[in-house]
């Protein structure tokens, strides 16, 4: 099946990330010990955008973890990063 060459927004990734990371608890716990984040903080956090930009930071800085979700999802690992690299122009 050929992968969407589609953009991916913010919220999107998110999403997908952590819908990943819900289906593998190993990387979930290691990136809530990373981020410092406890099961009532992830509850909390989930939904925000300081939630999504710290999540969408922690895929792109796993080229496995990246690959991984782009894979589950047919999307472009470029797509991925072009999210990612949008949101860091909007910050400068």
């Amino acid at each position: 099946m050929a992968l969407k060459p589609t953009t991916v927004t913010l919220k999107e990734l998110a999403e997908l990330s952590l819908q990943y990371l819900a289906k593998n608890p190993d990387l979930l716990a290691e990136f809530m010990i990373q981020s410092g984040i406890d099961p009532k903080g992830l509850r909390r956090f989930i939904g925000t955008d300081e939630f999504a930009h710290g999540l969408v930071d922690h895929v792109v800085s796993n080229e496995p973890l990246l690959l991984a979700i782009a894979a589950e999802n047919k999307l472009k690992p470029e797509s991925i990063v072009a999210a990612w690299a949008k949101l860091h122009q909007a910050e400068g």
